[in-house]
């Protein structure tokens, strides 16, 4: 209805005439992507003037790129991606010291990682496209667990080799402190001391996205 770029008049009745369910169910769909930060509303006379906040065009396009994937079966099986060495936030190690991520890093990527990783900023538009396409693509994903009071979330990975040599892989989500600008990589080694890293160097990562089956394995 092009709510993306501005503001449209929206009837609760009508729209819900067109999806064929009960006005007062649209009318709760509504008030929850409100909540969500994903759309704007204000009423009016004539009913409601809706809008897509940048939250909601973005998730639009991860729905969008997810189902290109699929029935355009376009899903890559490598994308490159480079970013800058910058000194994280430090608590890399924490999370992947837990016992609960380490056995599964080992057990489905195959390797015992060093507590820590390599923060990688992305600078060029393409660089930050394919890291938001990684989003709707199939992933390793390593389950979320409690320990005591304390609970971690799911973490998606996808296996990758940094600068042609290192083995290793992206891990999105394992703290929610960094945006889609930033790539997180883990390794068996140290890669910092391995290349001779400082913050401002450049990073090539090709990261490998696995098969749906693998993805489930």
């Amino acid at each position: 209805m092009g709510a993306q770029g501005r503001a449209v008049q929206v009837s609760t009745t009508n729209l819900a005439e067109k999806l064929g369910v009960a006005q007062q169910t649209i009318s709760r769909h509504l008030i929850k992507l409100e909540r969500l930060g994903l759309i704007e509303r204000h009423l009016t006379a004539r009913g409601e003037l809706v809008k897509l906040t940048d939250s909601g065009t973005e998730e639009l396009r991860s729905v969008h790129l997810g189902l290109r994937s699929i029935l355009e079966a376009g899903v890559p099986t490598v994308i490159s991606i480079e970013g800058e060495v910058f000194t994280g936030l430090g608590e890399g190690a924490y999370y992947i010291s837990q016992k609960g991520y380490r056995e599964q890093i080992i057990g489905k990527l195959g390797f015992d990682p060093y507590l820590g990783t390599l923060n990688l900023k992305l600078k060029s538009n393409l660089d930050l496209q394919a890291r938001k396409e990684l989003d709707a693509y199939p992933a390793i994903e390593l389950r979320g667990f409690k320990t005591g009071l304390r609970t971690f979330g799911p973490v998606k990975c996808y296996k990758a080799l940094i600068n042609d040599k290192a083995e290793g892989a992206v891990v999105t989500a394992l703290r929610s402190h960094y945006s889609t600008s930033v790539l997180e990589v883990i390794a068996p080694t140290d890669l910092r001391d391995l290349f001779k890293l400082k913050d401002g160097d450049k990073v090539c990562v090709k990261v490998f996205i696995p098969s749906s089956q693998q993805s489930s394995a």
